[in-house]
């Protein structure tokens, strides 16, 4: 391990003695600087300052002006510019025309900025951003002023988001693939799907800024994620002094939802302090259905389970962090976030037992009363160091995480015959699982410009995570609570990660070049101990490379086209690695694999974009050693469980289109289609599988602008049918709408949505594979109507310093519940 932690290190070393490099640059960019003043001649500090062709006004890069009102655009090709200054309050200020010669400097006559006071009532300035941006390298939902957003949690907002579908396990899958990297504020949560799905219905959708989608990452990015990342920005002030938001909302479907939030911020000088907090109630049915046949030696029985699931989940999420400015090129924070979460379920499953599907033999019944608190604190200190105004700079981060999850069930089972008199006397079942993970990891990023047009970027980072899950169960016997021996241990894992890159960067007068290599040694040791200390140990040390490569070039103003490639990972999540087994009723449960292994994938796209406005992306992607649910049936127990395993490959073929129209002033649409082809491959004595299907995904998102103040936006989602693994999944789709009014200024805006409004979206999967034949249903209360009020106070100038540490991708594979 030593080995490679030193060539890592040397390797960064070498990158950053590459910084007294003099790229040869057939072209040198030149610079603008210029300084902007209110009427008052007093300094109009962090107005935004935009670049624009002087032909058609197009913007080409912006900036901000400091607390003097100095402003500087570096790196301009040469050509005619306009330069812009806008701020709010303030009508918006424009130069002459200046030509900026290669490798010059050019000062522009300071700019006036004159209140708009006087004439409000006569200009309507809009700049809202577009619900859906489409960049070079990810798509950009900006949900903040959603009306859609309201009232939701995160986990909602992602079933709706472009390519996104959300099975009825929560696992999260992009363009048809699982496998989906999750971040919050570009720190990877190092959560399991079901710990991920907790913290995402827990966390308010009003805290959200915006949603971005990045198929495919650069060597800058941990490499887990085989089918890309989602990261999810969390709103920040933006504000000098004090100022902040407060929001407070309610809903109802079948039960009743609220969701309250507090933003704050405040900057003095050197110091900015921020934090947040919110708070939701949820109250949730849930509606399953499981048909099965077993074929025992010709002899086949039926089984009609049906289960309703009522929970109730309460969450409060925190924030609380500073910033303070060592010197102007030097600023040091800390930040503390954590979230408690409380589900209470209650579980009635009823379960038809038949020799044929016309005549009933037995009946079981079992109640489950299930209890699951889930906690997380977390810490993080940053440094970020600016060596020099072309953008050499350093940004360093140490983080410590702490779960402590606690799962109690209690199981009780009766059995019938068929006229309803007792075949056999109830047994009772409970069983709990206290769950302790630790998360440290440091990272370091260093940003070089070699000249005008090349970057060299180089990273390392280091993580350890350690995991402590001990499964109990009981079952009375004798009118005796005892150890249920086969399904009781004790798990321990440790996992330690290091990793370097090195990324360059250059760019030309129409094309942009990246390419960059990525190193990960990974050491980890499952250790699962019996009630009797009988103990199975799965130890791995391996090194993985991963290379990625960006192209771009412009073709005319018009036209511009993109091509990539990039290798990724994904890792186990440290629950499927356990090989306890989770009961879910007298038939059925779920078990881990101690032997599952990482999988890998190779992903490659072309884009191609019209009017820097229309996006059409082709790619393809080829994984091994696949992980997958797979269902397993014990025909003479006449039981079925899910465990997860690896198959030989799954390809995936897709075409994306992002298409946004302008239908009249009032009017705007943004249409995105996935078409996919999905396909698994395998060979085993157990399962011979060759299979797949074509299929496709969209959504259309609608907007209507009623009046200055008032908005309207419906989403019309769908999902064509689908073959993933084993399972045949069926079509959905659904609609939802909202309106919006602001007023006192628009400093308040009143929101009012439906989800889901005909109530149409549900799961429906098959497996017919071998000895398996089962069908599922599955419909949660997905048709909610909320009503949330938003109020923001103070100003709207400086925003809290944004940062990514470095727990982000270990948090992401803990698991944190339904």
């Amino acid at each position: 391990m030593k080995s490679i932690t030193y060539k890592i290190l040397a390797l960064i070393s070498f990158a950053c003695g590459l910084g007294t490099v003099q790229a040869q640059t057939a072209i040198q960019p030149g610079k603008i600087t210029g300084s902007l003043v209110t009427e008052t001649g007093k300094p109009a500090d962090y107005a935004t300052v935009s670049l624009l062709k002087a032909k058609d006004s197009t913007v080409i890069k912006s900036s901000l002006s400091n607390e003097t009102g100095h402003y500087s655009i570096e790196r301009v090709t040469p050509g005619t510019y306009l330069i812009k200054a806008t701020i709010i309050g303030y009508n918006s200020s424009i130069s002459g025309p200046v030509t900026v010669a290669a490798n010059a400097t050019v000062s522009i006559p300071v700019l006036k900025l004159v209140p708009a006071t006087n004439n409000l009532k006569a200009v309507s300035v809009v700049a809202t951003k577009p619900l859906i941006e489409r960049k070079i390298d990810r798509t950009v939902i900006n949900v903040e002023n959603s009306v859609l957003a309201a009232g939701n949690s995160a986990m909602e907002i992602l079933e709706r988001a472009p390519g996104v579908t959300i099975d009825k396990d929560d696992n999260i899958s992009l363009k048809g693939k699982q496998g989906v990297t999750v971040m919050l504020d570009g720190k990877l949560t190092y959560l399991s799907s079901a710990q991920l799905a907790s913290l995402l219905r827990s966390t308010d959708g009003n805290t959200i800024q915006s949603i971005e989608i990045i198929t495919n990452p650069s060597a800058k990015y941990d490499a887990a994620g085989n089918s890309g990342i989602i990261n999810i920005k969390l709103k920040k002030n933006r504000s000098a002094g004090t100022n902040g938001s407060f929001t407070a909302g309610a809903g109802y479907g079948q039960n009743h939802k609220a969701n309250t939030s507090l933003n704050m911020n405040h900057k003095d000088g050197k110091v900015n302090i921020f934090g947040n907090y919110s708070y939701t109630n949820n109250k949730r049915p849930q509606d399953l259905m499981l048909n099965r046949t077993i074929n025992d030696a010709g002899v086949n029985t039926f089984f009609n389970e049906s289960t309703d699931i009522l929970g109730n989940r309460n969450s409060h999420n925190y924030k609380l962090g500073a910033d303070y400015e060592l010197s102007k090129t030097n600023t040091l924070g800390v930040q503390v976030t954590g979230y408690n979460s409380s589900f209470d379920g209650n579980t009635f499953n009823n379960t038809l037992i038949s020799g044929n599907q016309n005549v009933r033999s037995a009946v079981t019944t079992t109640n489950n009363a299930s209890i699951e608190r889930y906690n997380n604190i977390a810490a993080n200190i940053n440094n970020h160091i600016v060596f020099d105004t072309l953008g050499k700079e350093l940004t360093m981060d140490a983080d410590y995480s702490n779960f402590w999850n606690q799962q109690s069930n209690n199981y009780a089972n009766n059995y019938f015959q068929a006229d309803g008199t007792t075949l056999k006397y109830g047994s009772l079942l409970r069983n709990s699982l206290p769950t302790k993970i630790n998360i440290a990891t440091y990272k370091a990023d260093y940003t070089n410009p070699l000249g005008k047009t090349m970057k060299l970027e180089a990273g390392m980072k280091f993580s350890y995570v350690g995991t402590n899950n001990d499964l109990r169960t009981d079952s009375v016997l004798n009118g005796n609570w005892v150890v249920d021996k086969g399904r009781t241990n004790l798990y321990k894992y440790t996992e330690n990660i290091n990793a370097g890159y090195l990324n360059f960067s250059q760019s030309w007068k129409k094309t942009s070049v990246q390419a960059g290599l990525r190193a990960e040694q990974t050491n980890s040791k499952g250790d699962s101990r019996d009630v009797d200390n009988v103990t199975t140990i799965n130890e791995r040390h391996y090194l993985s490379w991963f290379p990625s490569v960006f192209v771009n070039h412009e073709l005319s103003d018009n036209h511009s086209l993109g091509l990539n490639y990039s290798r990724r990972i994904d890792r186990p999540s440290y629950d499927d690695l356990n090989s306890f087994v989770q009961i879910l009723n007298a038939y059925t449960y779920q078990q881990g694999n101690p032997n599952l292994k990482p999988q890998f994938t190779n992903s490659y796209e072309l884009s191609y974009t019209y009017k820097k406005k229309y996006n059409a992306t082709l790619g393809y992607s080829l994984t091994t050693d696949v992980m997958v649910e797979v269902p397993k049936q014990i025909d003479k127990q006449k039981v079925t469980f899910i465990t997860r395993e690896n198959l030989a490959e799954q390809i995936n073929y897709s075409l994306n289109i992002n298409a946004p129209f302008t239908i009249t002033k009032w009017w705007s649409m943004n249409n995105n289609v996935t078409g996919f082809y999905l396909g698994f491959k395998t060979s085993s004595p157990e399962l011979n599988l060759d299979n797949g299907q074509y299929a496709a995904n969209g959504n259309s998102i609608n907007t209507f602008i009623l009046s200055k103040t008032i908005k309207m936006e419906g989403t019309f989602n769908y999902q064509s049918p689908l073959t993933y693994g084993l399972f045949q999944i069926r079509s959905q789709y659904s609609f939802d709408a909202g309106i919006s009014k602001s007023f006192a200024q628009k400093k308040a805006n009143l929101k009012f949505s439906v989800s889901d409004i005909f109530n149409t979206r549900q799961q429906n999967l098959t497996v017919n594979q071998g000895n398996l034949n089962f069908s599922v249903f599955q419909k949660n209360e997905t048709r909610v109507a909320r009503l949330t009020f938003t109020y923001n106070f103070g100003n709207s100038k400086i925003q809290a310093r944004k940062r990514s540490g470095g727990a982000d991708d270990e948090k992401s594979r803990v698991k944190a519940g339904s």
